[in-house]
């Protein structure tokens, strides 16, 4: 998936013009490192197990075009990593997969959560002191969960697939510090149907330390939250917490 999200954002690359980026057309490139305190529980039948999941340290990596056309939305693309690797002594009957897992024996697990944001949006206000957007997000799983455990003796390896798009709003909102290179951003996508919750926002600071007719270089710092509490998404359940602080570098041509 990383190839996809490079090979996106080079080909957005591919279409900035020599002039200021603002006059035609805009391109943000950004990458981020995302220290990470897990927990939760998954299952594919019957009740959710929890799980103890290690702490982490992912990166996440986006292109954005921006450009003067009306009604036709701007475009972001993200790419998210999330690996979570855990372990858990059951104290009740795992069915995952085709298999049982023994009560009272130690499962291990690791989840393949990495995925695809396709953000569509509008500006509202975009200046130097406020900046708006709003639109719609469809973030796109390819995610295998694994889990290896006892079954009667025998030690089994038991994998699950689900896949899909999930249709999500979009807002983002910056508000500048004059004379500063400083502003503040909040950024968050959002559903929520029936028993179905995912919940993914960050809050920051960023200081522009580089502005110039060329290029303008960001760094950016916050906290990032990421929920996933799916019903039956593809025969698959979760109630995922994944949250802690970001920072990264941010470049505007």
């Amino acid at each position: 998936m990383k190839k996809y999200c490079l090979a996106a954002a080079l080909s957005l690359a591919c279409l900035t013009p020599a002039a200021h980026a603002d006059t035609l057309l805009g391109l943000y490139l950004g990458a981020e490192g995302w220290q990470n305190d897990p927990e939760g529980s998954f299952a594919e039948k019957g009740n959710l197990q929890s799980f103890d999941f290690e702490d982490e340290t992912f990166s996440s990596f986006y292109a954005a075009l921006e450009h003067p056309v009306p009604l036709v939305p701007n475009v972001k693309l993200k790419y998210t990593e999330l690996e979570l690797v855990g372990s858990t002594t059951l104290t009740d009957t795992f069915e995952f997969g085709d298999s049982n897992f023994t009560v009272g024996t130690k499962a291990n697990t690791v989840a393949d959560l990495n995925h695809i944001d396709y953000i569509f949006y509008y500006e509202l206000f975009d200046n130097d002191l406020v900046s708006f957007d709003f639109g719609i997000n469809a973030k796109q799983f390819d995610a295998d969960v694994t889990v290896t455990g006892d079954v009667n003796g025998t030690t089994v390896t038991e994998t699950v697939d689900f896949s899909g798009f999930v249709p999500l709003g979009y807002l983002r909102a910056e508000v500048g510090l004059p004379l500063t290179g400083l502003s503040v951003f909040a950024e968050g996508s959002l559903l929520a149907i029936d028993d179905s919750k995912i919940q993914d926002y960050q809050i920051g600071v960023a200081w522009e330390f580089i502005d110039n007719l060329a290029v303008d270089v960001a760094i950016r710092a916050g906290y990032r939250s990421l929920v996933l509490e799916l019903d039956d998404i593809d025969d698959f359940d979760s109630d995922i917490d994944a949250s802690g602080p970001f920072a990264g570098l941010q470049v505007h041509f």
